[in-house]
């Protein structure tokens, strides 16, 4: 669990994105810390309205990258005009404001509360389904606060999925430290018999996403759990799965519980008994023990695979894990193959919108957008921005049928059909 510190400037815009942030933050176990000293992170979310704003806002990155561990930074001059972080040689990440709060994470698990409950924010349920998780990365300190997995019954997450769509939820997102082991503590593997059961038994027209799931636990029940979900309309065509690395000697460094070729089993998998779906997964650059050879394997991976989703972490210490006494990378060795691997990622991801342009979708509309416009999601959870939506009387909840009119690298835009 990290310490962090946020700082916002700009319009309404940016502090509802900073809220969202903190929000997906706090719900990761983590902690607002103030001022940037007593953080492991540090968040810049930013303006750049004109000249002088830019200045203070490279100053201002400057101070910040001195002051903490790691540096985030998002918003408007971010997007716009990333580039001049770089070349003002500031240590930080560039990132679009809804991958920030996974970059935080470090690769670690999410975290919830012993006693975490259904949430029900606008249309979107979020269902902890088990606490725990059944690894023991070398560099996470997650662990130390959830312990292993304890799994409630499957008829008990039936019934908070029920309550959920009960109460308005059109979107189920099932999350957990590692969905994919839930069930493991009992002696058997639970996910695919709980998905069918809510797909099956809870009546309404709604939507499941399936969050995190290690590949070390999807492996076994790959197969039982893509035919779930090509047997289920209501479940998203996407599946978060984090390699971490493409090569197997740092997985083993990592204590990670897979290797390259099983993560390479399971899109396999998927890829046989879904015609379209998204592969989403995690990499973690500049481990102590990555050296350039692996870095080129997880480069190779990444273009092998071409998930259309990508968390990009560097490697930073966590206080009490066995990776905190390895001798670290140097900081412009991480930065170097983030900036890589970044590239690569934004290639990927672009590609894969690019070829959404002149399709027609079948989405649900789940949040408000910027200004007026609705953000909505696929059947394989591609992210789809409707604007002028007033206009078309499209609300969260709604469902639509729209054709992709264009794409800005990591989300497409359509118009109603």
């Amino acid at each position: 669990m990290a310490r962090y510190h946020i700082e916002t400037y700009g319009c309404t815009s940016n502090r509802g994105e900073s809220r969202e942030i903190e929000k997906r933050l706090r719900d990761a176990g983590h902690h607002k810390v103030d001022g940037p000293k007593a953080a492991d992170v540090s968040i810049l979310n930013t303006c750049t309205v004109v000249e002088k704003t830019e200045r203070n806002m490279l100053r201002r990155a400057e101070e910040l990258s001195e002051e903490t561990a790691d540096l985030f930074v998002t918003g408007c001059m971010a997007l716009a005009q990333g580039e001049q972080f770089q070349e003002a040689d500031v240590d930080a990440q560039v990132l679009h404001w809804d991958e920030v709060p996974e970059a935080v994470t470090n690769g670690e698990c999410p975290t919830t509360t012993p006693d975490a409950d259904p949430i029900l924010d606008g249309v979107i349920g979020i269902l902890p389904i088990a606490r725990g998780c059944m690894s023991n990365c070398s560099y996470c300190i997650t662990k130390q606060a959830t312990g292993r997995v304890d799994s409630p019954p499957v008829e008990e997450n039936v019934e908070k999925a029920r309550a959920l769509v009960h109460a308005g939820a059109k979107e189920i997102r099932i999350t957990g430290q590692d969905t994919g082991v839930y069930g493991w503590d009992t002696g058997e593997r639970k996910l695919p018999e709980l998905l069918d059961r809510i797909c099956t038994e809870i009546e309404g027209d709604f939507r499941v996403r399936v969050g995190m799931a290690n590949p070390g636990g999807v492996h076994g029940i790959r197969e039982e759990l893509a035919g779930v979900f090509a047997e289920h309309d209501e479940i998203y065509n996407f599946l978060h799965a984090p390699v971490q690395s493409g090569s197997d000697d740092v997985l083993e460094e990592m204590r990670r519980q897979h290797r390259v070729e099983q993560y390479l089993d399971i899109v396999e998998t998927f890829d046989e008994y879904l015609d379209e779906w998204t592969l989403s997964t995690d990499f973690i650059v500049g481990f102590p023990t990555e050296d350039p050879e692996d870095h080129e394997m997880s480069m190779a991976l990444l273009r092998e695979t071409r998930p259309e989703k990508i968390n990009i972490t560097r490697f930073s210490k966590r206080p009490g894990t066995d990776a905190a006494d390895m001798k670290g990378l140097g900081g412009q060795v991480k930065k170097d193959r983030s900036s890589a691997m970044t590239d690569a990622k934004m290639e990927v991801v672009g590609e894969a919108y690019e070829s959404m342009v002149g399709t027609e979708r079948d989405v649900l509309v789940t949040e408000h957008g910027t200004g007026d416009s609705v953000k909505c999601y696929d059947a394989a959870y591609r992210q789809i921005i409707v604007q002028n939506a007033s206009q078309h009387d499209l609300e969260p909840g709604d469902f639509a049928t729209v054709e992709v009119t264009g794409h800005s690298t990591v989300y497409a835009f359509a118009d109603p059909v």
